[in-house]
């Protein structure tokens, strides 16, 4: 027997109405106020009998222990996004988990247009909790994968755009582009807001907070060498490596590979250029139980030579050891629980908003306090300049949850 939270109850009946109405409803729900629980509650009261759910590798085996409560009453068939072509199309309703997956602009992506050409006129769930972490624009897509979407007199996004996004040029050193990013909040909201379902951490009663810190490391005097030159020659060359930086995308990944002091050569080696950050990490954390995000397949190598068997990348070895444990910032950054971890540990930063607001959230539980997030970021580089960009792109995502249940 299942026993729902009362807002459980109430985002089910809520959310039963609009699918009845308008054939999609979105709910966005934040980390760990149980929106997959919500979801199989609101196909329950609306009559499904067969389900497809789609989501993550990773998410698979917690939305079929939920499903569990459910499976008597209707048949689900869950699977990941990359193995869409194996399914059938006799369903009468699609879940869409993870739905910022479905956010590319201006043009669409391989998991929107599989949705969309198979499921578009059936009723459709759409779960994620940062709908539009990059722009505004991301609601486009996620909506257009339904038949009765509310735009349905614009049959592209770029003839939407016309009326809801501000165009920009953006040059660059080779060339010049359109941006689309300035989307019209408020007036994207008039047409969608009937179709979102918000609910916080706050609301569910969660005490927890965040508190993030930033540590300085100074990098060896020869690292900082080698990233002037590669930015001032476009080349760096010793012995039998070499980094080249040919093109700007080039040159601003390898540089930001340079501050996390690793990488990856031409001839595809990976090659540890400075440890003095890893070292820092080891020193500063001694004898705690943290949990360590990194970037770059390279950092990982640095990672295990520094820690050697105190560290693991095995979710299970980590809550039942006294092990540390490290793993890739977009692979860790969704559906794991860190509870075990006393703190959260960056050795480097990614540019997405999505990686940032999912992954710091990892510590969170109902009744955890204080979660201490660190950032590692060498002395006067690029790693702040990415953290204060990412940083403005927060009210992307919190604009939307300023819009409680009660106002649904």
């Amino acid at each position: 027997m299942l026993d729902l939270r009362h807002y459980q109850t109430n985002i089910s009946d809520k959310a039963t109405k609009i699918l009845q109405e308008f054939n999609i409803v979105a709910l966005y729900m934040e980390v760990r106020t149980w929106k997959t629980i919500t979801a199989l509650e609101t196909i329950k009261k609306y009559w499904s009998k067969k389900v497809l759910f789609i989501t993550k590798k990773k998410a698979i085996s917690s939305i079929e222990n939920d499903y569990r409560y459910f499976e008597n009453i209707f048949d689900m068939q869950i699977i990941n996004y990359e193995s869409l072509h194996k399914v059938e199309s006799n369903f009468d309703l699609v879940v869409v988990d993870e739905a910022h997956k479905l956010a590319t602009y201006p043009k669409p992506n391989k998991s929107f247009k599989d949705i969309k050409k198979r499921f578009w006129k059936l009723p459709i769930i759409l779960l994620t909790w940062t709908p539009s972490p990059e722009s505004y624009s991301q609601f486009f897509h996620q909506f257009f994968v339904s038949q009765k979407w509310p735009w349905s007199h614009y049959t592209n996004f770029y003839k939407w755009a016309y009326s809801f996004v501000e165009k920009w040029i953006v040059y660059t050193s080779y060339w010049q582009s359109f941006t689309y990013s300035n989307a019209n909040y408020d007036k994207i909201m008039r047409d969608i807001s009937h179709l979102i379902i918000t609910y916080t951490q706050k609301e569910a009663w969660f005490i927890s907070e965040i508190q993030e810190n930033i540590l300085h490391v100074k990098m060896q005097e020869k690292t900082y060498n080698i990233v002037n030159r590669l930015k001032k020659d476009k080349i760096v060359e010793w012995k039998k490596d070499l980094i080249l930086a040919d093109t700007s995308v080039k040159e601003m990944q390898k540089v930001h590979q340079l501050y996390s002091w690793t990488i990856k050569l031409e001839d595809w080696r990976i090659k540890v250029l400075d440890c003095t950050k890893w070292y820092f990490i080891q020193n500063y954390f001694k004898w705690k139980k943290i949990w360590i995000f990194y970037k770059f397949k390279a950092e990982k190598v640095l990672l295990k030579k520094v820690f050697w068997d105190s560290i693991t990348d095995d979710l299970d070895e980590f809550n039942n050891t006294d092990k540390n444990i490290m793993l890739q910032i977009v692979s860790g950054r969704e559906w794991i629980s860190l509870k075990n971890a006393q703190y959260l540990v960056y050795y480097n930063i990614d540019f997405s908003a999505v990686s940032y607001w999912q992954s710091r959230d990892r510590l969170t539980t109902i009744d955890r306090k204080n979660n201490t997030v660190y950032w590692i970021f060498s002395e006067d580089w690029i790693e702040e300049l990415i953290y204060k960009v990412v940083l403005q792109k927060k009210n992307f995502t919190k604009k939307i949850y300023e819009r409680t249940i009660n106002t649904n």
